[in-house]
């Protein structure tokens, strides 16, 4: 169903981030921007579809920091403007978020968080609700789809109204899942952007010279302000539900889709006589009034929530401050492992929590099941590897790497990154990453490594990054390399474009969020421009780039970048296209007999390749192949074939 309907009440079924998009039609948003990131991509590739229609501009920004300013501007220009992100994105952008939420707003100012639990498409499952406490500003969460959706609206109005950002956080199993939710209208409005500069609170400020301890009082009590206003506005939301009975045997605060699970385990259970659920919508700041009433009908309290205990930590400082009102409380969550201290919650795991509070004996998975998948395990049943897509020019650039570190023989290491190619650190990149952080970080640290030669230290260090991961955060570090002329090796992965979440630009590529044209800006150009030695190559091309790659470890003139320049496999320019076609001459396939011992599928293991058990040969998965033809170099009998296509 297209976002742009127009009937009021019209029920449809959509995406977490489709309703998140919808709302913030319906709040009349003009502005959006964001960096590519799961599970948050689609709500600005959604909006980037309807931008046309509905007047809006539509960003994808070079890291989360830049989209929060170019959103902020929008907030100053008095438009409506929502920055969207992924939860280690709001790391970037909390430098300038703590001057926003500081400073304050004009225009309505969403900044929409979408949390990974669980770590299913991050290195780690960062919170970041912590922010909205240390920084205040409101924080929202939407416990299903209809929420996220009218939450999403109200989050423009409550900008308005009180002129401060606010946090939206989604998390995975809102954003990627689907339920009904019911239209309003889409507004009609003509806004027109402008900045006016209304001078600095100098009644506020004590003597006639404006020093910063001065400005930041003023600007503090605003703020704290500004958050009564919040708390007044959560005190009567219709965010916030409890379903129970008046005195219940045990009292459920829960945030998120963490109150669908608890509704669901409470059926199954068949303890809504006995249970009640206070699902609270708005968890910062906390309303204190709704909460002592019904901190008080319980003294068993079980809170829920995905990501750290930060909602369960203020709910406990409530109740110490309110222990005359409230009594003496035992709480149970995260914290005393009632429930798991990491990964996502679900409603088995609350099943088991309320019988061990309760003392139920309900098993949501039977004996009989267990002991079955218990046989399966033993057995031996495949596993499934996070690897590489067949043709994915990473495996090619890692063997490549991995290869001429061995060759080079100074125990030399890589630096990782953060995209597609973190798989590098794991058996299908050969383990040839060492160490992994941040985006940005790996040619920070062989910057480091780089400069350690006075401490005798003589390990080759490469870094390797993204074509995206460049502009987002690695130019800055480059520069730092050159600057202080640090003894390390940048390879660039250029696989046109932000492969791992879709495909959206950046500043490499021709077009923007909506499809517009836009310069492209050239990667070896802006190296060159650093003053260091650039070379570009292929990584199918082996034989090529691994006598590049050797002579840049003996050029003392570091530091260096080498770009190795081949488009993601699934990108539109290749997918379904091959270059060659693939066979196995049988004849020469040795196999177990090979002194090679199946490297191809053993080591190398592109899925495209087989190890047929009953033939003891390599086959060719024809459905699967691309036809890149890397395996034809590996394969030291000449076993594998690559015939061009023509």
């Amino acid at each position: 169903m297209s976002l742009l309907e127009n009937k009021n009440g019209l029920e449809a079924l959509l995406m977490g981030n489709d309703a998140i998009s919808r709302g913030a039609l319906e709040a009349g948003v003009n502005v959006v921007t964001g960096y590519p990131g799961t599970p948050s991509s689609e709500i600005v590739e959604q909006l980037a579809k309807v931008a046309e229609a509905r007047n809006l501009y539509v960003e994808w920004s070079v890291n989360e920091k830049v989209a929060l300013e170019v959103a902020a501007a929008g907030s100053y220009a008095r438009l409506k403007a929502m920055c969207v992100m992924k939860q280690v994105g709001v790391n970037v952008a909390a430098d300038s978020l703590l001057h926003i939420a500081e400073y304050g707003t004009r225009g309505a100012l969403v900044l929409v968080s979408c949390e990974d639990p669980g770590a299913l498409s991050s290195t780690n499952e960062g919170d970041s609700r912590p922010y909205a406490k240390m920084m205040e500003f409101p924080l929202l969460e939407p416990g299903d789809f209809q929420e996220a959706k009218d939450m999403a609206k109200w989050a423009f109005e409550l900008s308005e109204d009180i002129c401060s950002i606010i946090m939206l956080r989604s998390v995975t199993r809102l954003s990627h899942a689907s339920g009904n939710v019911t239209m309003g209208e889409l507004p009609d409005l003509t806004p027109k952007a402008v900045f006016e500069f209304e001078g600095l609170p100098m009644d506020q400020m004590k003597g006639p010279i404006l020093a910063f301890p001065t400005l930041v009082d003023p600007l503090r009590r605003r703020q704290l302000e500004k958050l009564s206003k919040a708390v007044a506005a959560f005190e009567k939301s219709p965010f916030n539900t409890y379903i129970g009975p008046e005195k219940p045997e045990l009292l459920i605060i829960a945030s998120s889709v963490c109150q669908l699970y608890v509704k669901e385990a409470l059926t199954l259970l068949d303890l809504w006589g006995s249970v009640g659920l206070l699902k609270l919508g708005t968890t910062w700041p906390l309303p204190p009034r709704l909460l002592e009433k019904y901190l008080k009908i319980n003294e068993k309290i079980l809170i829920v929530e995905e990501g750290t205990p930060f909602l369960e930590d203020n709910i406990k400082a409530l109740a110490a401050e309110k222990a005359r009102q409230v009594g003496i409380k035992t709480f149970f969550g995260r914290k005393d492992r009632t429930l798991p201290p990491v990964n996502e919650l679900n409603p088995d795991l609350l099943i088991q929590a309320i019988n061990k509070i309760m003392g139920g004996s309900y098993q949501p998975v039977s004996d009989d099941y267990k002991a079955i998948a218990t046989q399966i395990i033993s057995a031996g049943a495949p596993t499934r590897e996070m690897t590489f897509c067949p043709g994915c020019p990473h495996r090619a650039s890692f063997w490549l790497i991995h290869n001429v570190l061995k060759l080079d023989n100074r125990k030399g290491f890589l630096c990782g990154d953060i995209g597609c190619y973190s798989l590098g650190a794991g058996p299908c990149g050969f383990s040839t990453i060492k160490i992994l952080h941040a985006m940005g970080s790996g040619i920070g640290m062989a910057s480091g490594f780089g400069k350690f030669s006075r401490f005798g230290f003589d390990q080759p260090v490469m870094a390797v990054c993204g074509d995206s991961t460049f502009f987002h955060a690695v130019m800055p570090a480059l520069a730092n390399a050159v600057h202080n002329q640090s003894n390390m090796i940048l390879v660039v992965l250029d696989n046109s474009g932000t492969a791992m979440t879709g495909f959206q630009p950046h500043p490499g590529t021709p077009a923007g969020a909506t499809g517009t044209n836009l310069p492209m800006l050239n990667i070896e150009k802006i190296c060159q421009a650093m003053g260091v030695r650039v070379e570009v190559s292929d990584p199918f091309d082996l034989k090529g780039s691994q006598r590049i790659m050797l002579d840049l470890l003996e050029d003392e003139a570091k530091p260096i970048v080498l770009i190795l320049k081949q488009p993601c496999a699934l990108s539109p320019e290749k997918k379904g296209k091959k270059k060659f076609e693939m066979t196995i001459d049988e004849t020469q396939c040795l196999a177990d007999q090979c002194g090679c011992n199946r490297l191809c599928t053993r080591v190398f293991k592109c899925p495209g390749l087989i190890w047929d058990t009953q033939q003891k040969k390599t086959q060719i998965d024809e459905v699967l192949c691309t036809g890149c033809g890397v395996c034809a170099d590996i394969c030291p009998t000449g076993a594998i074939i690559a015939q061009e296509v023509r």
